[in-house]
């Protein structure tokens, strides 16, 4: 399966990392929060989890689908952005293959 042909089976995961100056690390999440929060908010929404690199404070990676409230983000983070968003689709896999410890959403 191509990066660009993703298959909506039994659904997919678009993974996103993104590398800033870390002295923009605040200012970037400041941006990116109300982005996040929407889409915490959509029905859809099974997971949704940010991360960031231990040795690259100015890394962070997600799971995302792109919508028309990433554009106020995007519009204020692109610019801090220091090397292109690497973007990458992911099939699930069906579901023996998932787990998540209910006591870690706690």
């Amino acid at each position: 399966m191509s990066a660009n042909s993703p298959s909506p089976a039994r659904g997919m995961s678009l993974h996103v990392s993104i590398y800033i100056d870390p002295s923009n690390r605040t200012a970037f999440l400041e941006a990116f929060k109300p982005c996040f929060d929407a889409v915490r908010a959509e029905k859809e929404c099974l997971f949704f989890e940010i991360y960031s690199d231990p040795d690259d404070a100015g890394h962070f990676s997600w799971a995302q689908i792109t919508k028309d409230y990433y554009k106020p983000y995007l519009a204020a983070t692109e610019p801090m952005f220091i090397k292109p968003r690497e973007v990458k689709f992911y099939d699930r896999m069906e579901e023996s293959w998932t787990f998540a410890k209910p006591e870690n959403f706690k």
